[in-house]
């Protein structure tokens, strides 16, 4: 069974020292997924430019990529955002950046625009290679929300397809959700209590969701559970970057203000500290 939430995939294409790593990251993705690869040039045409793409994607057009290059000139981010609704792209890839001397990733305030418009799910990829990276652990959020169960749906696929170990999906629990103030042993033991029912209450809302994900997705991987309490988004992050996740999948922003919803006050945290690559998933 084909699950496949991403049949166009689509990528910024810009002719800079990242460029075949870019491509060879979309190009790979496309052919796992199954997937149509769209590049999109903003800029014009050119048969030089067109020459270098293919030499490029040679290895992989060997492989029966289906690819389509569109360049058109303008502002980026109009550009690109256009593009993926005129070509209904399913998942747009994103490059982040290496903040100069510091072990963390940000993403440029082109992309970032990107990522807060787009009307499709979004990669962010802060490390592209040349020679592929095995994705072994694929962290997924698992927020009592509407849209987590299409997230949950596409993290099983992606790790399906990525041939990932681990698939583990975290139980973002709010401290206020507690509502006990511990201040001795009684009102402690009351808050242990609380908190082993909130887990169960998760836990439960989750296995109720994997009970719809196909088996053949589920055989082939380690699946698990992993509740947290803290703060939402800024929780998860920590959580995958302390568990060495090599992809973090969350909800897509919904409605205006739903960023500032599921992430209060760490939005501007995730996008400039990205634990590892990021698929938000719409």
């Amino acid at each position: 069974m084909n699950n496949n939430q991403f049949k166009i995939v689509g990528i910024g294409v810009a002719f800079s020292p990242n460029l075949k790593a870019n491509l060879y990251e979309a190009a790979r993705l496309s052919l796992l997924f199954g997937s149509r690869l769209l590049l999109i040039h903003v800029g014009e045409a050119s048969e030089e430019k067109k020459r270098t793409i293919d030499e490029i994607l040679k290895p992989f057009i060997e492989k029966q990529l289906d690819f389509e290059i569109v360049f058109q000139p303008g502002d980026p981010v109009e550009v690109i955002l256009k593009t993926v609704l005129t070509k209904r792209v399913d998942l747009l890839i994103l490059g982040a950046l290496k903040q100069e001397n510091f072990l963390k990733y940000y993403v440029g305030s082109i992309a970032r625009k990107i990522t807060r418009k787009a009307l499709c799910s979004v990669l962010l990829l802060i490390k592209p290679s040349i020679e592929r990276i095995p994705c072994k652990h694929v962290v997924v959020n698992g927020l009592k929300d509407d849209r987590t169960k299409h997230a949950i749906t596409a993290a099983f696929f992606v790790a399906n397809a990525l041939k990932s170990e681990q698939l583990t999906i975290v139980e973002e629990i709010t401290q206020q959700e507690i509502s006990i103030k511990v201040n001795d042993n009684k009102s402690l033991r009351k808050a242990n209590l609380m908190k082993e029912k909130l887990k169960r209450r998760e836990d439960l809302r989750i296995q109720q969701i994997l009970t719809e994900i196909p088996e053949e997705q589920k055989v082939q991987i380690s699946v698990k559970t992993q509740p947290i309490f803290g703060t939402r988004g800024y929780s998860i992050g920590h959580y995958a970057q302390v568990a060495r996740a090599d992809l973090l999948v969350m909800n897509a922003p919904g409605k205006v203000g739903f960023w500032d919803r599921l992430f209060p006050h760490d939005i501007e945290h995730i996008l400039t500290e990205l634990p590892t690559d990021v698929l938000i998933v719409q």
